[in-house]
């Protein structure tokens, strides 16, 4: 099972990298701004989110010169199980945003904060540069995701709403 969640997670984050080549030139402008092919979602207050067009809620932040790329899917739009539980996959690709280099070697946890208040924690699993871990979203609401990351000894919180069933339609 943590081989196809390894490999899946690597095939994505090949194919996102694949369409991100032209990043090399972009400008720090873009910052919470739809781009390629997902549409900007013109909710008030949810600044550089974006649904794409498989459904995958994305959303992009700055904390002390590390740019943080999130993606939160469905387990099931993935096609796959959790042995835990969990319906959703959640994960962020970290980036020195002055260089545009990415962060291979970091730590951290997630914690996400439902609508009835409950809290739920998980270490992020570092899959060659892409931490993830897997949540559970049982009911239709905002929920509070923060992601607390070390890197190179220096810590950064990570903090947005993601609008489960409100904004997105999972499958």
């Amino acid at each position: 099972m943590k081989k196809i969640i390894v490999l899946t997670t690597l095939l994505i984050g090949t194919t996102l990298m694949a369409g991100n080549l032209p990043a090399a030139d972009m400008s720090h402008e873009g910052h919470g701004k739809a781009q390629n092919s997902a549409e900007q979602m013109s909710h008030e207050g949810h600044e550089g989110m974006q649904k794409s067009a498989a459904g995958t809620f994305e959303h992009q932040m700055v904390d002390k010169n590390v740019r943080a790329e999130f993606q939160v899917m469905s387990l099931a739009s993935m096609n796959m199980k959790d042995a835990g539980g969990a319906t959703h996959h959640i994960m962020v690709k970290l980036f020195h945003d002055t260089m545009n280099h990415p962060i291979k070697d970091a730590v951290g946890k997630v914690k996400v904060i439902g609508p009835d208040k409950q809290e739920q924690t998980g270490t992020l699993k570092n899959y060659n540069g892409i931490f993830a871990a897997n949540v559970t979203f049982k009911e239709k609401g905002k929920y509070g995701v923060i992601f607390l990351v070390k890197v190179d000894g220096k810590k950064h919180v990570f903090k947005f709403w993601y609008p489960h069933n409100d904004l997105l339609k999972d499958k």
